[in-house]
């Protein structure tokens, strides 16, 4: 019996054990313990979205809606905190169900905002050095594939200029001007999450005659998944990286978990665009009228035979806007994303997938599509000690183009060329007679782009004042392109087959990875504080590549497969490594919150460079003066805030490719003895080093009436000497030039200024603008023998390494109806010792200014962007009045005849006319083809509804539509002021519609 009663009774204790425990977890008695706190957060005038609500020592919390509204269950007497950034927390005991609270704003709210400069973070209040910021309330929901786009005009000293229409193109960004003589050592620093990205893919080999100059590599990223950009401007942030920083440092940080539940984001929107404004071209009567003068004016009355529109080849009274056939259509774009995001107070977490495809205003269902990926997790130890950080962002893209831009063919076919289909729907060639443009479609651009960019950070807490940190990344970059000529582009009356086809194909992948250790020491004793910084940086970086072509397929079903060509070359095949190590310092010291002194310093290593060379060291020293805690300015009635800050310290480069300091050789040269040739292609020079840029700046920022005005003026000069450029060599060497220093110097100066104010804040409604505008001065200030060199048609001291030497233009002689020319020499030719006159194409002034209107759940936002400059106009790009079967602008209406001697064009003529034909090399490089490319651009605009359903369990639901590039105003002479390279689409006009969910 007591083997049997003794395991009952064991069985009856672990019943009631595991029932208590139960009971313990069980909702009832849960319910009992627990209270829903519910209440609203709101500042003296309205409520306050995005609060974090927390019970004190646990998981749990919450963040106040769009209306301040909250709810949380807690257990009473525990203790919950509100905090936000630019208010002061409060902490309270929870006695009751009901809490409602009134945050006081924090006079030294800019204590709370806190900027990343690279490898450190710093108080917007204590910084010394020049940076620009956007977060994502200006980027997410703008309808832009790259999120440069969505930056342009935002911030002080930054010029962003887009360079193509086409979606997956380029921008070119210029950070305080121009440093380098070389244009391809002016790009900025990219860095994703604390990893820097490769640059070197955006130079595609194939992508020219339809991207224009290439591929941004931000194209990668999915701008909604974008935190914050900052830019760093000056020495003292840019010198932390040395060699990389001279052309400015762009710093992209990803969005990262956020304490509170888990959320549910969901994201759609829809974009329609279309090309800006059609340049006016002439009507049928007006370009029949222009070809009658030509033929007339040259004396001919029989018609040569490829003068189809005067022989009877054409239907000469016909009329087709070329513009909307080849580029009017409506581009449409979609975007959809799904995120989720939460955690707790030590853990937080965010995985986002996006999807984005975009077609374009050619007459094809052809366009660019990107997939992409961002995950990010951060977490830290309850003792705050120990801190981890990843994040991996991953993009696949691909873009299915028609090889050349339609745009040249749209801007220049006669008006009454013949239809592009026939009847059957083929298309048509008229016998011959007519290149039909849609053929170019058969000819096709693709591209592949995979990027991976991974990074974990790691920080511990060693000592009560040391911490150790780890940056570490891996940077993946796969790049394959292709061209495709069939032999269909041409008229099949001509016979051509598939062994007329051709295939070109370009891979590229680069290969890089990370290591950065840290020390940090950070000490506060009474009014001193101390913060050093120390590292290292090792990375190396694996680029590979080739470029083929296949000619002459069997079938046009094989073209994409090379190894299918009975002719195959291999045009290039090339493989290099590059390695870079540096060791850098910061030191910060603050006395009493008011003086700081920053020194940061660094010495690089390059393998570009030979060993006598190798190494070099750059540093800078910044310092701020916060003359508001001053004790006669402290309780200000007017003044909030003001410092003074100056920087000095030098940055260098070292972009000038893989092995240039080597003697170098190529295969090719054909073959001797069986055996393939090389031949020699760059000359051994181990003595040339690096580009140094020395950056000066003095900056006041003065805030008034509790940060309701926020005001920055800042000066810079920066000087960039030791240019490594081709110098020129005689023929004798078999070379025309050896890569080497030149003692040629560069200055960038300028001011900028920025204005940020709330005029209006009350409880329904919000005024906010934000103002800047910048004055760059670009200028050659030494060139040592440059009337001697290569460079002397090029390069003026004194003048902007961004100029062009133009003919003068006299005016039109209104007897003859040719144009003249001021033939400085007097020597009776126009050569290039007549150009003198020097136009500089740099912008004067350029800026923006955004406001932000908010009534109750309503918001209004526009942007107004602005540039004053000079640059090409459409002169540059037409020939004279009726010569061929060419259309021309409709100004070209007023040209000379001798009824209208008084004209701005000259007099219509055929290519008889030699005297004219030849004037046109002059005309096109004369002061006539730069005018006034200045212009005002509503840049963007968008209105947006928020709605809170919490009946649903929906935290709120956003409705939005936004404009982007809407309105232009300006006096240019062309299609877009901002991008004048007639031949490719400038930037799109376009209307989106979108919503987001988050539940």
């Amino acid at each position: 019996m007591k083997t049997i009663t003794q395991p009952k009774s064991k069985h009856r204790f672990y019943l009631l054990l595991l029932i208590l425990l139960c009971s313990l977890h069980s909702p009832a008695l849960f319910a009992q313990q627990q209270i829903r706190v519910t209440g609203t957060v709101k500042d003296t005038d309205a409520p306050l979205p995005g609060v974090t609500v927390w019970e004190k020592d646990t998981n749990n919390g919450t963040l106040t809606d769009e209306n301040g509204k909250y709810s949380l269950q807690i257990t009473p007497g525990s203790i919950v905190t509100f905090s936000f950034i630019g208010y002061k927390t409060q902490t309270h005991i929870i006695s009751g169900t009901t809490l409602n609270i009134t945050l006081q704003p924090d006079e030294a709210v800019l204590d709370e905002v806190v900027i990343n400069a690279g490898y450190y973070s710093v108080k917007d209040r204590e910084r010394t050095g020049s940076i620009a910021r956007v977060t994502a309330k200006d980027i997410e929901f703008q309808p832009v594939v790259n999120p440069l786009q969505a930056i342009q005009g935002r911030m002080a000293g930054v010029n962003i200029t887009q360079e193509s229409g086409t979606p997956g193109g380029g921008f070119e960004i210029q950070i305080r001007g121009i440093n380098s003589l070389q244009r391809t050592g002016n790009v900025p620093l990219y860095i994703i999450d604390g990893v820097p990205i490769n640059n070197d893919y955006v130079t595609a080999s194939l992508s020219k005659s339809i991207l224009n100059t290439g591929i941004s590599p931000l194209n990668s990223i999915n701008p909604s998944d974008i935190e914050s950009i900052e830019i760093l401007k000056d020495a003292d942030a840019t010198a932390i990286y040395g060699s990389r920083g001279a052309n400015g440092v762009i710093l992209i940080t990803t969005k990262k978990g956020k304490a509170g539940k888990t959320r549910f984001t969901v994201s759609s929107s829809t974009a329609f665009s279309k090309v800006n404004r059609f340049m006016k071209l002439m009507n049928t009567e007006q370009f029949n009228q222009m070809r009658d003068e030509a033929f007339a004016n040259d004396g001919m009355t029989e018609y040569p035979p490829n003068a189809y529109d005067m022989n009877g080849a054409w239907d000469r009274n016909r009329y087709t806007d070329w513009q909307k056939e080849l580029i009017g259509r409506t581009a449409m774009s979609n975007n959809l994303s799904l995120g989720i995001s939460g955690g707790n107070e030590y853990t937080g977490f965010i995985v986002s997938l996006a999807h984005h495809q975009s077609t374009t205003v050619f007459p094809t269902d052809k366009g660019y599509k990107r997939n992409s990926a961002s995950i990010g997790f951060n977490h830290r130890s309850k003792d705050n000690r120990f801190q981890l950080g990843t994040s991996t962002v991953y993009s696949v893209q691909s873009n299915d183009l028609p090889a050349v831009d339609l745009t040249n063919p749209a801007l220049t076919l006669a008006p009454n060329a013949p239809e592009l289909y026939n009847e059957d729907g083929t298309l048509n060639w008229q016998d011959g007679t007519f290149q039909n443009p849609l053929a170019q479609l058969n000819k096709t651009y693709g591209n592949e782009t995979k990027t991976l960019v991974l990074n974990t950070n790691l920080s511990y807490n060693l000592l009560s004042d040391f911490y150790l940190k780890l940056n570490a990344g891996i940077t993946n970059n796969y790049f394959d392109e292709q061209v495709l000529t069939p032999h269909t582009i041409v008229n099949p009356a001509l016979g051509h087959t598939s062994e007329r086809s051709q295939s070109q194909k370009s891979y590229r992948s680069f290969n890089s990875y990370l290591i950065e250790p840290q020390l940090e020491w950070n000490k506060k004793t009474g009014v001193h504080s101390f913060s050093v910084l120390m590292g290292s940086t090792y990375q190396v970086s694996n680029n590979n590549g080739y470029t083929l072509t296949g000619k002459n397929f069997s079938s046009n079903a094989l073209i994409t497969n090379i190894s299918a060509a009975k002719e195959r070359i291999i045009n290039q095949m090339n493989s290099s490594e590059y390695k870079y190590a540096a060791v850098f310092a910061r030191v910060n010291y603050s006395y009493n919150n008011k003086y700081i002194i920053n020194l940061t310093g660094r010495r690089d290593g390059s393998s570009r460079f030979g060993n006598n060379n190798r190494f070099g060291n750059f540093g800078a020293i910044g310092a701020a003066w916060i003359f508001s805690e001053e004790n006669v300015l402290k309780n200000s009635r007017w003044l909030s805030f003001g410092k003074l800050r100056a920087s000095y310290g030098t940055t260098g480069s070292d972009n000038v490719g893989d092995y240039a300091y080597l003697d170098t050789y190529t295969a090719g040269g054909g073959y001797y003895n069986s055996v393939f040739g090389l031949y020699p292609t760059r000359l051994f020079n181990p003595d040339y080093h690096w580009e140094k840029t020395t950056k000066r700046e003095v900056s006041a920022e003065l805030n008034f009436f509790h940060d309701r005005i926020r005001t920055s003026t800042a000066y810079y000069n920066n000087r960039s000497s030791n240019q490594l450029i081709g110098l020129q060599l005689p023929s004798t060497t078999g070379f025309n030039s050896i890569t080497a220093n030149s003692p040629a110097t560069v200055e960038n100066s300028g001011w900028e200024f920025t204005l940020n104010a709330t005029p209006l804040k009350t409880k329904d409604w919000m005024w906010e603008f934000s103002f800047n505008i910048s004055f760059p001065k670009n200028k050659l200030i030494a060139f040592p023998d440059l009337e001697d060199s290569t460079y002397k048609n090029t390069y003026v001291i004194g003048k902007s390494i961004n100029l062009v030497k133009l003919y003068h233009y006299e005016g039109i002689d209104p007897e003859t109806g040719l144009y003249q020319f001021t033939d400085y020499n007097e020597d009776g030719k126009f050569t290039v010792d007549d150009k003198q006159i020097v136009k500089e194409l740099d912008p004067k002034y350029y800026g923006g200014w955004q406001n932000t209107l908010s009534y109750k759940n309503f918001t209004f936002d526009f942007l107004f962007q602005f540039v004053k400059q000079d640059n090409y106009n459409l002169n540059a790009n037409y020939n004279v009045p009726g010569i061929a079967l060419q259309n021309a602008p409709e100004v070209m209406t007023n040209r000379w005849s001798p009824d209208n001697p008084d004209a701005p064009y000259g007099a219509a003529a055929t290519t008889k006319n030699s005297e004219a034909i030849n004037q046109m090399t002059p005309f096109r490089q004369s002061d006539r083809t730069v005018s006034d490319a200045s212009f005002i651009r509503l840049k963007n605009a968008s209105l947006s509804y928020v709605v809170n359903l919490p009946k649903a369990k929906i935290e709120s639901l956003r409705l939005y539509i936004q404009g982007q590039n809407l309105l232009t105003f300006t006096h240019y002479l062309g299609m877009d002021p901002e991008f004048i390279n007639l031949g490719y689409i400038p930037p799109l006009r376009t209307y989106a519609l979108g919503m987001q969910l988050t539940f």
